[in-house]
């Protein structure tokens, strides 16, 4: 089931049913920029026949990063960006499938050290120690009908320059889902409030980037099933939503769940405060993947084809998946950065799983002391973890192999050197 083709709703056809998910690359340049990094990254994904490649965060706004190593499409791009974005494209495309943007702003996500405070729709602080973010500033209307235009004007660059679709982010606590959440959106205008206020950014965007692409242009959504915070975006919302959705030209649904604060979309709960869902793990161990429990409910009442991403690991697990319709597109991305071929002889059938890296990335309590509370323990394995992905993703785009001998801590701290030095790099 795999292999086989899945049309979708505006006429595109995806080759098959497996994609790279997306992952932030942080390979851009001082000026935001897409590099030939990009461009080896993504032919060495594409060799895998993959029936489609979702990209990192490509950025709407510069002054509210999810990273400093972000591609911004802003409308100030010279034609060496653009010359570049199209490079990327290409290689991204010499597998035979689709390559898709995913298009985003941060909000209040937004490290300190690129903008102290980053807007967001409300002036809600994250609740996550160490200081690496700022109190974000309430957006005005006028900026918030700005940034609909961005989302739009992005889309359709896009397009312009290679990629066959587009996936609007407004899952993981980024902005669109920080409007969702009444735990982060607390306006009293046409913004906030009420689940349809708090949708109208949502909405709007998705008219703007389809009047910006046609109709012939993929559009796809990554949505949150559930913050799996007390007081945040819960599951009922997301079915309503969905419900909203149906009414919109939507090609592809992702579902994902989780923020910075409660980071369910890299398998870490609870770091601080208990999840609110408390029989997800037992479903996690028995499903194999994340989501696929809210996508089985979802999949009752969504007009347009779902992705589920996130511990998917064997080729059983993903078409127990797809032949009960919880999923109709399998998301893979963690193994491909430490095995980036390991997904073309699972899509042909003479593997039967992925490999797992995960046992590997625990540091334990040892080097932060037997006194450190042990949320700042997960919090600190999660981050490290994230840091021993990126730093293989660097190798993959400097055309190395990955270096599966790596220590967590030392990926962790060679992740925040790189990210620092990004960040006083930059050009605002």
């Amino acid at each position: 089931m795999l292999e086989t083709e899945l049309k979708l709703p505006c006429g595109a056809a995806l080759p098959n049913r497996l994609a790279k998910a997306a992952m932030t690359e942080g390979l851009a340049d001082s000026h935001n920029r897409p590099t030939k990094r990009h461009a080896t990254l993504y032919h060495r994904w594409a060799a895998n026949g993959l029936g489609l490649q979702l990209s990192g965060n490509i950025q709407i706004d510069r002054m509210a990063l999810e990273r400093a190593g972000n591609i911004v499409l802003d409308g100030t791009q010279d034609a060496d960006a653009l010359n570049a974005l199209h490079g990327m494209t290409n290689a991204a495309r010499q597998g035979g499938g689709h390559f898709w943007a995913q298009i985003s702003h941060a909000g209040r996500q937004c490290p300190k050290a690129i903008n102290p405070n980053p807007p967001a729709p409300s002036a809600v602080k994250l609740a996550l120690p160490g200081g690496n973010f700022g109190m974000p500033r309430a957006l005005t209307e006028p900026e918030i009908h700005d940034l609909i235009a961005r989302f739009a004007h992005a889309a359709e660059v896009c397009r312009a320059h290679g990629f066959t679709g587009v996936q609007i982010h407004a899952a993981h606590g980024y902005l669109i889902s920080q409007f969702l959440s009444p735990k982060s959106n607390i306006r009293t205008d046409a913004w906030g409030g009420s689940l349809e206020n708090r949708a109208r950014f949502l909405l709007e965007t998705i008219r703007a980037v389809r009047r910006a692409v046609g109709d012939d242009f993929p559009v796809g959504i990554k949505l949150n099933s559930a913050d799996f915070q007390k007081g945040g975006f819960a599951f009922e919302d997301c079915l309503k939503v969905v419900e909203w959705l149906n009414a919109e030209k939507v090609d592809l649904l992702e579902l994902s769940g989780g923020s910075y604060e409660q980071p369910s979309m890299m398998g870490l709960d609870g770091i601080l405060e208990p999840t609110l869902d408390s029989d997800k793990r037992e479903s996690t161990k028995a499903r194999e993947a994340y989501f696929t429990r809210y996508t089985a409910a979802v999949a009752k009442i969504a007009t347009m084809p779902l992705m589920v991403t996130g511990g998917f690991r064997t080729r059983a697990g993903m078409e127990a998946a797809l032949a009960e319709g919880s999923a109709h597109v399998i998301g893979i991305g963690r193994p491909l950065c430490g095995a980036p071929d390991s997904a073309g002889p699972l899509l042909k059938g003479t593997a039967d799983a992925l490999p797992v890296f995960e046992k590997q990335l625990v540091m334990g309590r040892g080097w932060l002391g037997q006194n450190s509370p042990f949320s700042l323990v997960k919090l600190i394995n999660g981050f490290g973890a994230m840091g021993w992905y990126y730093e293989q993703i660097y190798r993959l785009a400097d055309g190395l192999p990955p270096d599966l001998k790596l220590g967590v801590f030392k990926a962790f701290r060679t992740y925040q050197a790189t990210e620092a030095k990004a960040a006083k790099a930059l050009v605002r």
